[in-house]
């Protein structure tokens, strides 16, 4: 018996003080990462950066501790680093190039433009960019065409085919289950309910996916065009044969590659771009590095302040978060409008916007806050991927608008929708009955379809929402509600026909957009800090749902676009039912 209570005793025993262990090297490992994430980064001469493209793009960076569990192909990225990573790149006399690496990464269209732009604008310094692929995604091609020299593996491949919109459609899966959509709208081109309720496009919908859409492919056209040296006809001839399905050697003959090379025998090339032996060491200098590669600009001191405040996601209606992992939750984005304008040191505030709409009701109190934000101080708008419906609603009353020309915007209209589960509820043997004391104290109940005059209140408030945006959309942007409406209905269109069109005042990125901002404060010394402010290490640890993050991720990568549809209809029941948003996706590839 001793020996059973002495052998348990030391079990026991072993058991805390292993515990106790493994809790200090997990403390020491996570003081670890958190010292090297903030560790300035020391720049070795003759370095390069690797851009590595794989993952998933984000508007904006955000350390998540959870991260280090996914695989390299779901990290996600920040435009934000990007784009300032380039720009130490070129100011930094040590690093001779930028290294493209061609993985699979999911980014938008205006987003691809904004990192082109500034790859372009490295290229003015005199440096190299060398871009590899074992396979490149027309998106990734895109990007590394402007290139000194793009490099392909012999048994490699360059997708490039066009661009093609392939929205789903939910209606006779809806009618299998006994669910039907009931649907107020606004806008002959407002296509977002259409999923629910049609089996394929209606015609202005076609007509508008098919003008954007050309229009998007147009620019990448120009663009891939000027870099390679190559005609646009000669491009679209590549893209009808489908040189995905050609042998890599052909990409040459075309002119879409210049060299075929492993990937073994990249290193000893960017040695060669370099200037340095064979035998020599080659530093690279990956994305995480470069982020803590101290800039090289003095700091400012006189206390002037232009705010960049970055608002992307769907909009919530200030009751609950959609539950989305990004999204602009409208109470606070009020709060923080609010601070920016009571702050003395803040001379202007850049709006930067990538959101497909959402909550009318949420875009219409963030409209107010901007509107109060700019008697204060001049506020310009720069939109991302997506400034569109809600998204255009919060921007319209800017000073200025500034689009990417391929950022999608307008889709200017209202949208109500409510499920009506009677066929479901029948299947399943649910009854309902009532008592009420009013005509419509029973409104929205489960298990019925609306009567008639709760569809007519609801299309009554559908107008008068459309009738406000409208309004709303004309006084920012000094038209009469009737030219407003001639291209509203819910339209979509890109930054440069938008600018056409009125809706938009500048075409360029975020810089552009910083410019504008400056001149209009009239400042010459200023910094610029972006808002909110990023959460730290710690934070994110406890605020982050470690099985929703990564549960997240994992659908993403199985479903990819079809994941933000069955999101938002997971969350359904949250939402404002009445929504102002482009389609919920408009898959296109």
């Amino acid at each position: 018996m001793k020996d059973f209570f002495k052998f348990t005793l030391a079990t026991i025993t072993g058991i805390i003080v292993s515990c106790v262990v493994l809790f200090f090297i997990s403390i020491l490992i996570l003081f670890g990462m958190l010292s090297s994430s903030e560790s300035e980064t020391q720049v070795s001469k003759n370095s390069v950066m690797m851009l590595d493209l794989r993952g998933t793009l984000s508007e904006r960076s955000q350390d998540n501790p959870f991260e280090i569990l996914l695989n390299e192909d779901e990290t996600t990225y920040g435009l934000d680093d990007i784009l300032s990573s380039i720009r130490k790149a070129k100011e930094n006399e040590d690093i001779k190039g930028i290294y493209l690496q061609s993985g699979s990464m999911s980014l938008g269209f205006a987003s691809m433009e904004e990192i082109r732009k500034a790859l372009v604008d490295f290229k003015a310094s005199g440096k190299f960019i060398v871009a590899y692929g074992d396979q490149y995604t027309q998106s990734l091609y895109y990007l590394a065409s402007v290139a000194d020299k793009v490099l392909l593996n012999p048994q490699g491949v360059i997708a490039w085919y066009g661009l093609a919109s392939n929205p789903i459609f939910y209606k006779d899966l809806l009618e299998k289950i006994g669910v039907e959509m009931q649907i107020f709208k606004v806008g002959t081109y407002k296509s977002a309910v259409e999923p629910f309720i049609a089996t394929e496009m209606s015609p202005a919908n076609r007509e508008q996916v098919t003008v954007f859409l050309n229009g998007i492919w147009e620019q990448i056209l120009t663009d891939v065009s000027e870099s390679r040296g190559m005609s646009k006809e000669k491009l679209n001839a590549a893209a009808d044969e489908m040189m995905m399905f050609h042998p890599a050697a052909d990409c040459v003959e075309y002119g879409l590659a210049d060299t075929l090379i492993y990937k073994n025998d990249v290193r000893n090339y960017l040695k060669n771009m370099v200037g340095i032996d064979a035998d020599k060491h080659l530093p690279i200098l990956s994305l995480k590095d470069m982020i803590n590669v101290k800039k090289n600009v003095p700091k400012d001191k006189s206390g002037n302040i232009v705010a960049v405040y970055y608002a992307y996601g769907s909009i919530d209606g200030g009751s609950s978060r959609t539950g989305s992992e990004e999204g602009i939750y409208s109470e606070q984005m009020i709060r923080d409008l609010r601070k920016l304008k009571e702050d003395k040191d803040v001379k202007a505030v850049v709006l930067r916007v990538n959101s497909p709409g959402g909550s009318a009701f949420g875009s219409e109190q963030i409209w107010y806050a901007v509107t109060e934000l700019k008697k204060e101080k001049p506020v310009i708008v720069s939109m991302g991927d997506y400034a569109a419906s809600g998204g255009y609603y919060i921007s319209c009353n800017a000073d200025s608008i500034v689009a990417d020309p391929t950022t999608l915007t307008g889709s200017i209209g209202i949208f109500g929708m409510f499920p009506n589960t009677k066929g479901l509820t029948d299947k399943i043997g649910l009854s309902f009955d009532v008592v009420k004391t009013n005509t419509y104290s029973d409104f929205g109940a489960m298990g019925r379809p609306m009567n008639d005059g709760e569809k007519a209140l609801m299309q009554n408030t559908v107008n008068a929402g459309y009738e406000l945006f409208v309004k709303r959309c004309a006084e920012g942007r000094g038209m009469t509600t009737d030219e407003i409406k001639a291209i509203a209905e819910g339209r979509v269109w890109t930054g440069a026909k938008a600018k056409e069109l009125g809706l938009v005042d500048e075409l360029g990125g975020l810089d552009k957009a910083l410019d504008i901002a400056i001149a209009k404060a009239g400042i010459e010394a200023y910094t610029v800090i972006s808002y909110p402010a990023k959460k730290g290490f710690f934070e994110a640890l406890m605020n982050t749902n470690p099985s929703g993050f990564i549960q997240s991720h994992m659908l993403k990568g199985k479903i990819g676009e079809i994941y933000n549809q069955f999101e938002w209809l997971n969350n359904l029941e949250n939402c404002d039912k009445i929504q102002a948003r482009i389609p919920f996706e408009l898959n296109i590839n």
